[in-house]
């Protein structure tokens, strides 16, 4: 499953816009009063003005090469404070086979670097922010994460990883809806608790998906008319 597009809430959005094309360096395709929209790798990624008072924040990750993820991080670094955890400042998933590297951007978000040595992603130059693969995961808040996802899978999604109450991924390596439960810790993150905001995807022959409220969700395949799921 690859995100062609990804609509996030941001309450600082001026902020996050000088993060990601200034700081990081992303190309920014558009630009309006109330949102923004960078090209990340494959994925377009907009941020759209939160509700006043709102301070939205999401967990994602974007794929790096999967031969380049020492090189990536110290390009990172030399931009950006990376969360450090247990006095650590990346972590080795064995059962993914996966390098990760985490930070937050002026929005809170809890953004994650992800090398997963299973995909063909290797390249043969310096790393730089082109290489950037695109969005392969978001958090998705759900009160009860097994029934959820089950919903999920009843829509045609099916799951990366065996059904976990805490944690379950549903997708493949290359774009994962990683569903946890309400308030669980996002891992790297200085113990910040999930939150549920609304997300909008749209995900190469899938067609949108749309989460508009916790434990709410319908997908719209390719060519069709909208229905709830």
């Amino acid at each position: 499953m690859k995100f062609t597009e990804m609509t996030l809430r941001s309450g600082q959005l001026q902020e996050t816009e000088v993060f990601y094309t200034e700081t990081l360096g992303f190309a920014l395709v558009e630009q309006g009063l109330e949102h923004f929209t960078i090209q990340a790798g494959a994925t377009l990624i907009t941020f759209r003005m939160a509700k006043e008072h709102e301070s939205p924040f999401y967990h994602f990750a974007l794929n790096v090469p999967e031969n380049k993820f020492a090189e990536a991080k110290r390009w990172l670094a030399a931009r950006v404070p990376l969360i450090r955890e247990q006095e650590e400042d990346e972590v080795f998933f064995t059962s993914w086979n996966a390098h990760a590297v985490y930070f937050k951007d002026p929005s809170g978000n809890i953004v994650e670097w992800i090398a997963r040595h299973n995909l063909p992603s290797g390249i043969n130059h310096d790393f730089t922010i082109d290489d950037i693969m695109g969005v392969s995961e978001i958090g998705i808040i759900a009160s009860e994460v097994i029934p959820f996802v089950h919903r999920l899978n009843e829509a045609g999604l099916a799951n990366w990883k065996a059904d976990d109450p805490g944690l379950t991924p549903v997708g493949d390596e290359y774009g994962l809806l990683i569903v946890v439960r309400d308030h669980r810790e996002w891992y790297f993150s200085n113990q910040t608790p999930a939150r549920f905001y609304p997300v909008e995807l749209t995900a190469a022959g899938m067609g949108r998906l749309s989460f508009p409220a916790q434990d709410e969700f319908w997908r719209v395949p390719l060519g069709a008319a909208e229905t709830d799921s």
